[in-house]
């Protein structure tokens, strides 16, 4: 796909919905238009809390996006638009929402909404962490049904997996309680801009 006006400076802030749970797990970030879906796929993992671990894939404008190692029967049969090489601003200059599933197996569907377009920030890095609520649901754990079994059973001292459950996420895990700062720290550091390089002083 070739770059096109659409592209051209400016930025997104994006609310990341985690969908068909409650209370809401959600990240709102503020992106360059020219980070390819490859970057955002890192910054969503970073603002959530995903350990990058499964295959994903977007839904966006009609449009599978996804990564082009994968064969076309795993989008259906329709051709994957690169990821790697397609970036925010060709695909999403007339959405206002679009969609982005991780794990395959597990299906953790995220629903992005464009919530503003915004002028372009030259000194701001290319993805910022803006705001969120709510811890991501562990790696593994079965998906939507199988967290909030896994949930029960850490509100329940008296069931006979309590404590493996509990072993196995770690006591510091809580899942109402989103750490921004060192997510925010994470994100920041997938969109720093690279600095200029110093010129080369002849001797």
């Amino acid at each position: 796909m070739s770059t096109t006006s659409n592209n051209a400076g400016g930025r997104l802030r994006l609310k990341i919905s985690l969908e068909d749970w409650e209370p809401p797990i959600w990240r709102r970030v503020e992106v360059d238009k020219d980070l390819t879906f490859l970057e955002f796929h890192r910054v969503i993992q970073e603002a959530m809390g995903w350990y990058d671990g499964h295959l994903h894939e977007f839904r966006a404008a009609g449009r599978v996006v996804g990564m082009s190692s994968l064969d076309d029967d795993m989008f259906g049969g329709q051709p994957a638009l690169p990821e790697d090489t397609t970036t925010l601003g060709e695909l999403l200059a007339r959405q206002r929402k679009f969609r982005y599933w991780y794990d395959f197996g597990d299906d953790w569907w995220h629903t992005i909404a464009i919530e503003t377009r915004l002028p372009p920030e030259p000194a701001a890095p290319r993805a910022v962490l803006v705001a969120g609520e709510g811890a991501c649901p562990p790696e593994n754990c079965g998906g939507v049904y199988g967290y909030a079994n896994l949930l029960e059973v850490l509100n329940d001292p008296d069931h006979e997996d309590h404590e493996e459950m509990r072993e196995w996420l770690g006591d510091d895990f809580a899942p109402n309680v989103f750490d921004f700062t060192a997510h925010a720290r994470r994100v920041a550091a997938i969109g720093k801009k690279p600095g200029r390089a110093k010129p080369t002083v002849a001797k």
